[in-house]
């Protein structure tokens, strides 16, 4: 799974559960096939979800996802956060074995270094935006196709 498909999930999931008027729950059968993504992997990431407290899950017959919070208390970093994932990192080679060459470490440093710089930068951005204001650019009546 590509590293940022879990956000993008997380994402599309929490906007179609604050679209649904009278709220009702999603079973992570719905939400896969309309995002077309196996239900276990809507269960992995809505549960890292569930563990940050921005979703709650029901079980039984009537049971699936439900928001845990109002849309406005749920920040994109808050989603970013709970699937404890970074969009911006180095991809090394054998990452068990750090590089024995001087001037790798001291590139992968520097490198690391304004990676972490871009990371801070976008999870304040991220933090300024709530999914009640992405709801807010969702035309009215949404199209909710559950």
């Amino acid at each position: 799974m590509k590293r940022n498909s879990r956000f993008s999930l997380a994402l599309h999931t929490l906007a179609h559960l604050a679209a649904l008027t009278p709220p009702r729950p999603l079973t992570s059968g719905e939400i896969g096939e309309h995002s077309g993504t196996n239900p276990v992997v809507v269960r992995r990431t809505l549960g890292l979800l569930r563990e940050s407290g921005l979703v709650s899950s029901e079980k039984g017959h009537s049971g699936g996802w439900l928001l845990a919070r109002a849309p406005d208390a749920i920040t994109l970093a808050d989603v970013y956060a709970a699937l404890g994932e970074r969009f911006l990192r180095m991809e090394i080679e054998g990452e068990e074995n750090p590089p024995g060459c001087a001037i790798e470490r001291a590139l992968l440093g520097s490198v690391e270094a304004a990676l972490d710089d871009a990371e801070a930068l976008l999870v304040a951005r991220l933090a300024r935006t709530s999914l009640a204001d992405i709801m807010a650019r969702v035309p009215k009546p949404a199209a909710v196709d559950w």
